[in-house]
């Protein structure tokens, strides 16, 4: 995870927290402050397949960061999905 071209956040996943991922878990991946104004969120999603191939996806998303919380929900999904990486903006 990306915040304007700096890196936020990287995690690899262990199992045990892969498993509760795929029942509906949560993960808080980074907290912290920003300026208010326009800013640039990527992510980018590696993984393996269940054909152990590797697969790569990238998404960004822009948003405006008022003076108070901002909270913007990412879902990732595998390869098998429509749409790999989504954004939610609350």
């Amino acid at each position: 995870v990306k915040i304007d071209g700096k890196d936020a956040a990287h995690h690899l996943y262990t199992f045990k927290e892969l498993e509760a991922l795929q029942k509906g878990g949560v993960q808080r991946i980074y907290t912290g402050n920003i300026r208010a104004g326009e800013h640039t969120l990527d992510v980018t999603l590696i993984g393996k397949t269940a054909g152990n191939s590797d697969f790569r996806h990238a998404a960004s998303y822009k948003f405006t960061k008022d003076v108070g919380p901002r909270l913007v929900e990412i879902t990732l999904a595998g390869p098998s999905a429509s749409k790999h990486i989504e954004f939610n903006d609350r």
